[in-house]
């Protein structure tokens, strides 16, 4: 049974999508001032500071979590279709997840669609991947970690860098990650009715901007479920148990387990899209990022 404290999130995904119903022509900038209330629904969290920088050439904001180990850092990779959403406002659960590992976090302001499609977004973390790496930090003290559509850069960046021949991150954590861009999940249409936010009509809008014209929804690192896993880090992957991206976060790990990659799956009752933005608010969204924490410090 979920809490009353998580209806926050499906209250406010309902208020969206009734919003978009409501004004089908609006447009980028309308939407990316929409998402970026996606900060409402996480606490402020205690005893973390934050500070606006630059690595790679890429914009973004450190999260440092008091008395964290800043020779490790998680490189956030923020969701929202490739096209909405920010470090601002995804800082606040970046924040709790760093606190929870004891590491920094760099949330990145990658370039977004539709102004810069598919494969800019990848290029960026990885050129933030490298300058951490330039400035000193241990590869393995790195980790990639990203919800929805940054789910899937965190996991498709550590495939770009093995494709690069570089060493590879230490762990990577994902999200509810979107990572079929063929739209072939089952859940898709059996958790329609209870996903208060991502149905299809919204993935293919998103899918468009992202892949630009031409683009090949089957390319393996827009659509990581068509690639291998050979070699990968440890992976942990969440998901809502009602929401329509469920089976993505399910194949990735079918996928990666047959690969023989150290794969946790959480799928949480009762939850919706990117549940951890219920932070510092909801029991189910606390319990989850406390088991993440557990999980990150065995490894």
């Amino acid at each position: 049974m979920a809490s009353n404290e998580s209806d926050y999130l499906r209250a406010l995904y309902q208020d969206w999508s009734d919003r978009m119903t409501a004004n089908p022509e609006m447009t980028v900038p309308d939407l990316r001032a929409l998402f970026d209330e996606w900060e409402k629904p996480t606490m402020e969290p205690e005893g973390v500071t934050y500070k606006s920088d630059t690595l790679g050439g890429v914009d973004g904001v450190w999260a440092y979590p008091a008395g964290c180990d800043q020779s490790k850092v998680m490189a956030y990779t923020h969701g929202g279709g490739f096209a909405v959403g920010s470090s601002s406002s995804h800082r606040k659960m970046a924040g709790h997840l760093a606190k929870a590992l004891g590491v920094s976090a760099f949330i990145l302001d990658y370039r977004r669609a539709p102004e810069h499609p598919y494969p800019a977004q990848i290029e960026d973390a990885v050129s933030v991947y490298q300058a951490l790496v330039d400035n000193g930090i241990k590869p393995g003290n790195i980790l990639t970690a990203g919800d929805s559509a940054g789910g899937n850069l965190a996991v498709a960046t550590v495939l770009k860098l093995r494709d690069l021949g570089l060493t590879l991150p230490g762990a990577v954590i994902a999200f509810s990650p979107w990572l079929d861009m063929e739209l072939s999940g089952g859940t898709l249409s059996s958790n329609e009715a209870t996903d208060a936010l991502v149905s299809r009509p919204v993935l293919e809008g998103m899918r468009g901007m992202f892949l630009g014209e031409g683009g090949d929804p089957a390319d393996p690192l827009a659509n990581p479920l068509k690639n291998d896993f050979a070699g990968y880090p440890p992976l942990y992957i969440n998901a809502g148990e009602v929401e329509t991206l469920r089976d993505d976060a399910t194949r990735l790990a079918d996928k990666t387990k047959a690969a023989g990659v150290n794969t946790t799956l959480s799928v949480v009752d009762g939850m919706q899209h990117v549940f951890p933005f219920l932070a510092g608010r909801a029991p189910e969204a606390d319990a989850e990022i406390a088991r993440i924490g557990a999980w990150y410090k065995a490894l």
